[in-house]
């Protein structure tokens, strides 16, 4: 059996397609089966407010995407212009892996792997930014 699995804790909410699923009050565990569907875990989820910097923005975007907020090809573009010019700041081997590996799952239709490899970027960001002296 493939697919995503998902563990959900007691309460959890995740949004499947447009719909948002609640999980009991027991932890429990989900096989998504379908091929592209569209996953976003509501903890995880970038409010509005919270998008000021460079890799929310671009979460952001992937995050409207897997809500059908956004047509995955109009978000495309501004995806890869998003990682491109991260790449630009964010020079060193590790984040260029990340931010590769987002690249390839964009422009293969996968914004839930697109936006789990740029979420890992998103402590680095505050690491930068907070030496910077600016806050994120």
């Amino acid at each position: 059996m493939s697919g995503l699995v998902l563990k959900l804790g007691p309460g959890e909410r995740v949004l499947v397609n447009g719909a948002v699923i609640e999980n009991g009050d027991r932890r429990s565990r989900l096989s998504i089966l379908t091929p592209n569907a569209n996953i976003l875990r509501l903890r995880d989820a970038i409010r509005p407010d919270e998008v000021q910097t460079p890799v929310r923005r671009v979460c952001y975007i992937a995050q409207l995407v897997l809500s059908g907020d956004v047509d995955p090809e109009q978000a495309r573009l501004q995806m890869l212009r998003g990682i491109e010019q991260l790449s630009q700041a964010l020079r060193d081997s590790d984040s260029r892996t990340h931010l590769s590996g987002a690249t390839e799952a964009v422009i293969a239709g996968d914004y839930y792997r697109a936006l789990k490899r740029l979420r890992t970027l998103l402590p680095r960001e505050e690491r930068l930014l907070a030496a910077a002296g600016r806050p994120e």
